[in-house]
């Protein structure tokens, strides 16, 4: 099973918050199979207790600690929010990034995606990208290096 596939990417989505948004980057992943539906939870639960909003118009959601035997594979997913989501004191995120990852696989992918879209330019074409195949292949560029 693939990090990413198209399947578990969602452009133009809108969400009324940012545990909608949260919720629907976290169902991507679950139905994928990368994680049961409890993970969700746990994604909900770390944003309560931590912002997962990286700044730049990006958030990268994950669980809590204690939610790695809810993960059965690694993978991440992508949802585009061309108007912005919320994710407090008026900061938009426009790009969602879900992460399941079994181990430490999650810091190295929290690494490689920070990366990315920390790149104005990759930014632009992520959130101008008008096709899965074309945001997989941003990403797997970086993902990959």
């Amino acid at each position: 099973m693939s990090i990413l596939s198209i399947d578990k990417v969602k452009l133009n989505a809108s969400a009324k918050d940012k545990f909608e948004a949260i919720r629907i980057a976290g169902q991507l992943l679950v139905d994928a199979g990368h994680a049961t539906q409890g993970y969700v939870d746990k994604m909900i639960e770390r944003e309560q207790t931590l912002s997962t909003y990286m700044g730049a118009g990006l958030a990268i959601p994950h669980g809590t600690q204690d939610s790695k035997e809810l993960i059965r594979s690694t993978g991440l997913s992508i949802v585009q929010f061309p108007q912005g989501v919320d994710f407090g004191d008026g900061e938009l995120a426009y790009l969602v990034i879900g992460i399941a990852a079994v181990g430490d696989d999650h810091l190295d992918i929290l690494t490689n995606v920070a990366m990315i879209c920390s790149d104005d330019e990759n930014m632009e074409r992520i959130l101008k990208a008008s096709n899965a195949e074309e945001m997989i292949a941003i990403f797997e560029s970086g993902l990959e290096a």
